[in-house]
């Protein structure tokens, strides 16, 4: 059985489930969520893939 699991989605899901619990967070949260993204799209870890 092979999983893919991507890195991105991961990272949104944890992005948006803080700013639900800690709304005044929102800035840094959109923030570092951000630089995240970047940093997988630049090192292609998004290609990664768990067997």
């Amino acid at each position: 059985m092979n999983v893919h699991l991507g890195l991105a989605p991961i990272v949104s899901l944890l992005a948006g489930i803080l700013i639900l619990v800690v709304p005044r967070l929102l800035n840094y949260i959109v923030a570092l969520y951000l630089i995240l993204i970047g940093l997988i799209g630049l090192f292609g870890a998004g290609a990664m893939h768990f067997n």
